[in-house]
């Protein structure tokens, strides 16, 4: 990860929407709620000007900037090396996913195409109907779209998948939203997140001095040994784990299942 100023934007901005799958959950819903502020900038943001600059990253558009290629460039990373896990596994077929916080359809609508059988949200309803008129685009069926957010997730899937969401979440909400994300799961949860060490902490407050238009959402990075922790806790045990790094995107990706 090179030390320029636009690589501290990942923390602010390089992540997909979130947004989560519907029915009746194990944790509090109080306890689980970011706090109103926080919420309601999210929704607000990404079903505005937000939506129309990540459904344009998100897709094969060229009206972009360098900064916002290199997103999309790594957030393809991310998503690819979920998909090649699937793969080798070779039994997602018929198999249900819960996509939590979908976007723009980026993970969901390839699983699908794979045979997933996907419920996959989205807290802003912009992202959600784009990521639905994708996949109907794609003659897609079998997979659900809709907006909500992570309070009213619950059921029992599979895969419970949350990619490139967590960084919306503060930290002393993270272990609350893991947990409730390994009670959805029968068998494997799928994450990412921001680490939170020295270097991009020092990134990210580096690019705190340079407020900017783009950067409209809070950011927050988190300690990858507590998240560890969280889904040790929840009775899973890492199973596979990437990083996708380049200049202005940074993820670690695990692959937890339930033992």
């Amino acid at each position: 990860m090179k030390s320029s100023i636009a690589a501290i934007l990942v923390a602010t901005m390089a992540v997909s929407v979130q947004g989560f799958a519907p029915q009746a959950s194990h944790v509090s819903s109080s306890k689980l709620a970011l706090s109103v502020d926080d919420k309601t900038e999210v929704r607000e943001y990404f079903n505005t000007e937000g939506f129309n600059r990540w459904n344009k990253i998100y897709s094969e558009s060229e009206e972009v900037n360098t900064v916002q290629l290199d997103i999309r460039t790594g957030h393809g990373q991310t998503i690819q090396k979920i998909l090649n896990w699937v793969d080798a596994d070779g039994d997602i077929k018929g198999k249900s996913v819960c996509d939590c916080g979908c976007g723009v359809g980026s993970l969901a609508i390839p699983l699908a195409q794979m045979g997933a059988k996907i419920s996959a949200s989205d807290i802003s309803d912009s992202m959600s109907s784009e990521a639905a008129r994708r996949a109907e685009a794609l003659g897609i069926k079998g997979a659900e779209f809709y907006t909500s957010d992570l309070e009213s997730v619950s059921g029992k899937y599979n895969t419970v998948t949350c990619v490139d969401v967590a960084i919306h979440y503060p930290s002393e909400k993270m272990g609350e939203m893991i947990q409730h994300l390994c009670s959805l799961a029968d068998d494997r949860l799928i994450i990412s997140f921001a680490p939170k060490t020295w270097y991009y902490v020092a990134l990210k407050k580096f690019g705190e001095l340079f407020p900017g238009p783009s950067k409209t959402t809070r950011a927050y990075l988190h300690e990858e040994e507590f998240v560890r922790e969280q889904l040790k806790a929840a009775g899973f045990e890492v199973a596979r784990e990437e990083m996708t790094g380049t200049n202005f995107y940074f993820s670690r990706l695990l692959e937890a299942k339930r033992v």
